[in-house]
């Protein structure tokens, strides 16, 4: 295939060498202490009254790893155990409980860092000196622990783990080769990994499979190569057969183009896959509908729902989100409500996405009152609204000037459990903020502050904001002051509302000295359009000196002024009768424009 093309080989530390002798170069000096904590001594038990069981031992602390109830000190007494009877531990059951840790999720005071505290527990039969007896270390026990590795951000770790296997002279099989190929993926090396699964998999003794391809592939289309993922599949298809691979293969470089706005190649794909044999299922139907939903291309999307349902995949709960989301955000809200209400006929459950979808699209075209209205079945329903659900109706709410229904709502999320956050509180002061009432924007600024929440940089934008239109420069200053002391970085927003203030209330100096702020600190000065919209708003309004002041203060920051600058003053002077000044600036135009 001659589109597919490995990069020019770096240094032989990160390039894959060809001959089986040297893989063992993944067995760094690093030490596989990396991520072992610090462990106590085997502490003393007292002898069983009964014959210890390692399986039954082993198999009751894998559902307790699973259930979320066993501590790291438990794992330790049953190693403790294990290093003192001397019993040997089935193969299985030392490697179910390793992989069980693998997968644990974190759990309040039980185990934090599953992963991490199974290479420690593999390391303790490692160094102790029963170890071997005890527990026999396999290739599923190397590519657990490789696993391990990977799920804790360490691939490199795991690649000198797989050096260590190579040296203990272990067979390698397809599991520990797929592991090796995940570990070459976490650690970027996705042109080793492409050569590992093209050339090497017969030098490790393995064919590669479906798992070996789909790991492959969804690396090179998480790092943006897409493109090379498709001659991949391709090339794999024409040499090795379709029957290779599975649909998870076409879905993830599916994805992958989709991901990155390359929506007529996933779509091409799609048509190729289904012309050679390969059913979409409908996490491929979903991908498409939502690709399709996402660039508003809702008649294409509908074709493709009504072909899913002809084919006999049955849409789910994702698939009726992207078109109830995809026909909201295109404001066509009664096909929003039929895919809602046909979604329900199918007999599936709205989720709180499908809800807040919904919601918001009510919301954005002035129809908080229905969005209430759903609010309150979901929960009726048993939906407990989220914050977001809370956000987006309060948004509505204030968007609406509907202040007493919008602080009802925010008084009723304390009683169902629901903390306000910061963006909450930003959307009640910019509700108040827009509308002029900054006594009553500034009391619920405080109340933010007196409940532990610092403003971000949205907030005192807001709040920022407001005072500068109306004429009250010195608190919003102060708010500006307030915020840098509060380690609240001002951002392109804030700059402009300041300068912008200080623009139309006269007080250049200062709108001087901001611009030279902001650009030492490496955010962009204000281009000429931003200004020049101030200079046509004051001109509107008869204040030509000022308009003519700030085009003197454009120039003196060294932006060039457009056509579109000259012709504001020229008619800002006309307006007030100053044809002589209208003419200056018509002459001075075609000397700089």
């Amino acid at each position: 295939m001659s589109g597919l093309r490995l990069r020019p080989r770096r240094s032989s530390s990160s390039t894959f060498p060809m001959p089986r002798s040297r893989l063992r170069h993944y067995a760094s000096a690093m030490p596989m202490s990396s991520l072992r904590p610090l462990h106590r001594s085997s502490s003393s038990t007292t002898s069983p009254a009964r014959a210890w069981s390692p399986h039954a031992a082993f198999a009751a602390a894998t559902e307790r790893v699973r259930a979320g109830a066993l501590r790291p000190e438990d794992a330790h007494t049953l190693f403790d155990e294990l290093l003192r009877q001397a019993t040997p531990v089935p193969e299985r059951s030392l490697n179910g409980f390793l992989a069980a840790l693998a997968r644990a999720p974190a759990s309040g005071n039980c185990i934090r860092d599953g992963p991490a505290l199974a290479v420690v527990l593999f390391n303790r039969v490692c160094r102790e000196e029963a170890g071997p007896q005890v527990a026999a270390l396999t290739g599923c026990t190397y590519s657990i622990l490789m696993d391990c590795y990977c799920r804790a951000r360490r691939p490199d770790l795991g690649l000198a783990l797989f050096g260590r296997f190579l040296r203990e002279g272990l067979k390698t099989h397809q599991i520990v080769a797929n592991t090796f190929l995940k570990c070459l993926c976490y650690a970027k090396l996705t042109d080793e990994a492409v050569d590992v699964l093209l050339h090497r998999m017969s030098e490790l003794g393995c064919v590669p499979d479906a798992i070996s391809y789909n790991t492959v592939l969804k690396s090179l289309c998480d790092n943006g190569m897409s493109q090379r993922g498709l001659e991949l599949l391709q090339m794999i298809a024409k040499e090795v057969g379709v029957c290779s691979l599975n649909l998870v293969a076409y879905n993830t470089v599916i994805y992958g183009f989709f991901k990155e706005g390359e929506t007529g190649k996933a779509c091409n794909l799609f048509h190729e896959m289904m012309q050679q044999g390969v059913e979409p299922d409908v996490v491929t139907y979903n991908l498409i509908i939502d690709a399709l939903c996402k660039a508003r291309a809702m008649d294409k999307a509908e074709v493709v729902l009504q072909q899913m349902i002809s084919k006999g995949a049955q849409p789910d709960t994702v698939t009726y989100n992207c078109m109830i989301n995809g026909y909201a955000t295109s404001g066509r809200l009664k096909k929003s409500a039929k895919m809602f209400r046909e979604m329900k006929s199918r007999g599936l459950m709205p989720d709180i996405v499908t809800c807040n979808s919904f919601l918001s699209s009510l919301c954005k075209h002035g129809r908080s009152k229905e969005a209430r209205e759903i609010f309150d079945s979901m929960t009726a329903k048993g939906h407990k609204p989220d914050i977001v659900s809370y956000r987006i109706l309060l948004h509505g709410y204030a968007s609406e000037g509907c202040f007493a229904d919008m602080i009802d709502l925010f008084n009723s999320m304390k009683s169902n459990g629901i903390a306000a956050d910061c963006r909450v509180f930003t959307i009640l002061i910019g509700a108040y903020a827009k509308h002029g009432m900054m006594d009553d924007a500034m009391l619920i600024f405080t109340e933010m502050q007196q409940q532990g929440l610092s403003p971000n940089v949205v907030t005192y934008s807001t709040v920022i904001s407001a005072l500068s239109r109306m004429g009250r420069l010195a608190n919003a200053m102060e708010k500006f002051n307030q915020m840098i002391s509060m380690g609240v970085q001002p951002n392109k927003a804030v700059y402009h509302t300041l300068i912008q203030g200080s623009c139309m209330h006269g007080d250049l100096i200062k709108a001087k000295e901001l611009v030279s702020e902001m650009m030492n600190k490496g955010i962009p000065r204000p281009s000429i359009t931003f200004f020049g919209s101030i200079i046509n708003s004051l001109c509107k309004d008869g204040r030509v000196m000022d308009a003519h002041d700030i085009f003197d203060l454009v120039i003196d920051i060294g932006e060039r002024p457009s056509a579109i600058t000259f012709n504001s003053l020229v008619d800002g002077y006309c307006l007030v009768g100053k044809m002589d000044k209208a003419f200056g600036m018509l002459n001075a135009m075609e000397s700089l424009v």
